[in-house]
């Protein structure tokens, strides 16, 4: 990863009070004669030094707030300090946020995509690595093409699992898991292709306009978490948008299996896929949330 040094410091404004150099998490920074400077050859470029600065005398040019410039919304340049949202209305939205699997027909815009995907990119990453890509099929036939696509993966699968000497020696050598596919999974899934094919009922993507796949490109530091904390944004922030979402992990395994799959869709070898967003507009109407079941909780010590 690039961890060079884009941060400048107007020494006029800067006042000396070292917050700058307190947040800092890569030691970039330090103090010299009461002001700050760059005193580090590496950075994380990760901003807090300009976010802390009461002078505004720090630019860390790596960053461009463009990058999280809204189309489709109001966003207020002020940060939230911690205990000043309610708690209970962040609860209240992750609550209500349910996996989506009955779509209109209506297209989701173009703006409103791109606004999700810069949601996303508000989530933390390891060591600010910021490696992710996002892949977004606009339009119902793409989507279809890459749920075909997937399709035909698990139609090879299938008949590779229903292959009692090929279950044979996935046990002996890969820990039986072309076995438990063919226990847990090959039944779904044929059902699935079948009314797919047959009636055109859609059982992968269930009818979604569009689709965001969220990817981790070479030198992140943990490429899942970040794609996956990524997701979690698009995902309540589809909702209060007022669109319904799923993630289609049948899609994530055939591409992850298929590397062509990806390659078809223009993203490169080098790329790995973690997530796949179906998004659309919910033909659905919830009333009330639902529970969950119990975890295991631990508290250490």
């Amino acid at each position: 990863m690039n961890r060079e040094v884009t941060t400048v410091i107007d020494g006029e404004r800067c006042t000396g009070c070292g917050l700058c150099v307190r947040v800092c998490p890569a030691d970039t920074l330090g103090l010299r004669d009461g002001k700050a400077v760059v005193s580090g050859s590496r950075s994380l470029n990760c901003g807090h030094c300009a976010a802390v600065c009461p002078a505004g005398a720090i630019e860390v040019r790596a960053l461009d707030d463009e990058a999280v410039r809204f189309e489709t919304l109001r966003v207020e340049p002020k940060v939230l300090a911690p205990g000043e949202y309610d708690p209970g209305l962040l609860v209240r939205l992750m609550r209500s946020r349910r996996s989506c699997r009955n779509y209109r027909s209506r297209p989701v815009a173009k703006a409103l995509l791109a606004d999700l995907v810069r949601v996303g990119i508000t989530a933390p990453s390891g060591t600010n690595s910021q490696q992710w890509t996002f892949t977004v099929l606009e339009r119902r036939e793409q989507v279809i093409a890459l749920g075909d696509r997937v399709g035909l993966f698990f139609g090879k699968l299938n008949r590779l699992a229903a292959n009692p000497l090929a279950r044979l020696y996935s046990r002996l050598l890969g820990g039986d898991a072309l076995g438990r596919y063919q226990r847990r999974y090959a039944r779904t899934t044929a059902k699935a292709l079948r009314v797919w094919r047959e009636e055109g009922v859609d059982l992968l993507f269930h009818g979604a306009p569009a689709a965001i796949l969220v990817g981790s490109r070479p030198g992140a530091s943990c490429p899942v978490e970040d794609a996956l904390l990524a997701s979690q944004n698009i995902l309540l922030a589809a909702h209060a948008m007022g669109l319904g979402s799923c993630l289609i992990g049948f899609a994530v395994e055939a591409m992850r299996r298929d590397r062509a799959i990806q390659q078809e869709w223009g993203i490169p070898p080098e790329e790995r896929i973690h997530a796949v967003i179906a998004l659309g507009y919910s033909d659905e109407h919830y009333l009330r949330p639902a529970g969950r079941k119990w975890p295991l909780v631990r508290f250490a010590g």
